[in-house]
């Protein structure tokens, strides 16, 4: 009756699974090779934890001598969202995980390897095939059960206080005469094919887990759906063991949230005769939400998008040493003991992987990113800030194309030395670390904001701009510091801080207020980098128009 049942279901299916293991034969590949994917469904939604395991996938393979390969798992067509799969590839491709196979390009969109079609639609004929044989050997059958049918099967469920699902006495279709199924297609409907499970099934399931360890669960006894009724498309659940299979994977990584199905995936690998991939489930990424911590969540918090770190201007190196950290702890250590060495020289290690979700946590994004961006050069900062600002923010990527020499040159404040200035973080903090030493944003900075020029008396701002105006700053950083500090003592401001303490009733301030002044008037700001450095960068001509406006605007 199987052989009978399987050529009334799939009379178009001639060949067998043999057909697709010619096809799609062994790979070549040194000796403890892993062969690796990152398989997201198109729903419209990349989450920063898909994208630590792309990276974890990427990374296990290339330190290996193997294959990382992307493949499009879009079986949920009522899920699936315009534009998602470009999504995918392109923050694959922001954040440097351009996969080895699938599609590595979006414009136009190129496909690559030996392995394709890299998308699950795309491979329907294979799936019938496997199910056909599924059925041929008994261990699959097809289930007309409507949605009403189910839903009154979980009302007697729950009034029972039974666990779930469609199993044992609940599996209305699983011992259906071949005369009952020719009744239902003759009607024209379409069949779900479901494993044919054991119930009760006393086996227990050990495998190990390359993250969590050995583990051991109760054995699968749900019939559960292989070939969805409405387009014949597979279900994960069977696509993974089929196509993991065919595409030569033999380190499953993926989310925890599958832990629970691993039954169920051993036991379709098993009646397909396929051997069994090694498996890694990584914990989801969390964060503190008050006392309590929970799952980082793409309707609560826009970290959790991944075009949050693209948009907001994070170096890609940021955001993946990031993820590094979360992803083994040691890396932090690593990093410290190997500076400027690139991250890809780091072995990630799955045993020392978190078997608990690991914390987000911002700030220290945050200060990676700061640290990331300090080691750049003023070019490369000019090279990677405006690649974002042409995208994000046009207005200030024209302003810094006009003069990209002088961009450079701004950039280049206090980046040398052994303690460069850390107070860059993203891209598009730029305009508001750096934008007041060009015209444009400074002009609008004082329209908006005015002077503030603090305690000093408006008569003695006046007093210090119109003799600075005039002071010579071509000379050696010591000597401008000392003649600015004359200047002050001249006009009755305390040497330094100190003395103005001992007796603060004797002078107008200390000399910080006093050159407080002059680095408002520069720049509209209170806290800027070295102020003897902006005004070698800026210039000769710009300084003198800048303390010219400020003291316009005091009368």
């Amino acid at each position: 009756m199987s052989h009978e049942l399987a050529e009334l279901l799939f009379p178009h299916i001639q060949q067998t699974p043999a057909v697709y293991f010619e096809q799609y034969p062994a790979r070549h590949l040194p000796e403890g090779a892993w062969v690796s994917r990152f398989a997201p469904s198109p729903t419209g939604f990349v989450h920063i934890g898909s994208l630590m395991a792309a990276l974890v996938e990427s990374k296990v393979a290339h330190q290996t001598g193997g294959v990382f390969f992307l493949r499009i798992e879009d079986t949920d067509k009522k899920r699936e969202q315009d534009g998602s799969i470009e999504a995918i590839v392109q923050n694959l491709i922001n954040f440097g995980l351009t996969p080895d196979e699938g599609i590595v390009a979006i414009h136009p969109e190129r496909e690559v390897g030996a392995y394709a079609p890299y998308t699950q639609s795309e491979r329907k004929t294979i799936y019938e095939t496997f199910a056909k044989f599924l059925v041929a050997q008994g261990l699959a059958y097809p289930c007309f059960a409507t949605e009403s049918e189910l839903t009154e099967i979980r009302k007697r469920q729950e009034a029972r206080k039974v666990k779930p699902g469609y199993y044992g006495e609940y599996a209305i279709w699983r011992d259906k005469t071949i005369d009952e199924v020719k009744a239902q297609l003759a009607q024209g409907k379409a069949p779900a094919i479901r494993i044919r499970a054991p119930y009760p099934n006393p086996k227990v399931v050990r495998f190990h887990d390359h993250i969590k360890g050995d583990l051991e669960m109760p054995g699968n006894d749900q019939d559960m759906v292989l070939l969805k009724s409405d387009n014949a498309l597979p279900t994960y659940h069977f696509a993974h063991p089929v196509d993991d299979t065919l595409m030569r994977v033999n380190i499953v990584i993926r989310g925890e949230e599958w832990l629970p199905s691993v039954p169920l995936h051993i036991m379709i690998f098993e009646y397909l005769g396929l051997p069994l991939p090694g498996f890694a489930h990584i914990a989801p990424i969390a964060k503190m939400d008050g006392s309590s911590k929970r799952k980082l969540s793409k309707r609560k918090d826009p970290e959790a998008a991944v075009s949050y770190y693209h948009e907001a201007g994070y170096p890609r190196q940021a955001v993946i040493e990031y993820l590094l950290n979360l992803a083994n702890s040691d890396f932090e250590d690593w990093r410290k003991a190997h500076p400027g060495v690139p991250h890809t020289e780091f072995k990630l290690k799955l045993d020392h992987m978190s078997k608990s979700s690991p914390l987000f946590d911002l700030t220290k994004l945050n200060d990676i990113s700061k640290e990331v961006i300090a080691t750049y050069s003023a070019e490369q900062v000019y090279e990677h800030g405006l690649a974002w600002a042409e995208q994000f923010a046009p207005e200030f990527a024209a302003i810094l194309k006009h003069d990209p020499a002088y961009s450079i040159a701004i950039f280049n404040i206090e980046r040398g030395g052994d303690a460069p200035r850390k107070d860059l973080v993203k891209w598009e903090d730029m305009e508001a670390s750096y934008g007041f030493l060009f015209d444009q944003p400074f002009a609008a900075g004082i329209r908006q904001h005015g002077y503030t020029w603090g305690k000093i008396a408006p008569s003695d701002v006046q007093m210090i701009l119109t003799a600075i105006a005039q002071s010579d700053y071509q000379i050696s950083k010591d000597e401008w510091l000392n003649a600015m500090r004359a200047h002050a003592e001249g006009m009755g401001f305390a040497r330094d801080n100190k003395t103005y303490k001992k007796a603060p009733d004797q002078y107008k301030g200390h000399f910080g207020d006093f050159m407080m002044v002059v680095r408002v008037a520069l720049t509209g700001k209170t806290n800027t980098p070295d102020l003897y450095e902006i005004l070698h960068t800026i210039g000769s001509e710009r300084v003198q128009a800048r303390f010219a406006q400020a003291l316009t605007a005091l009368t």
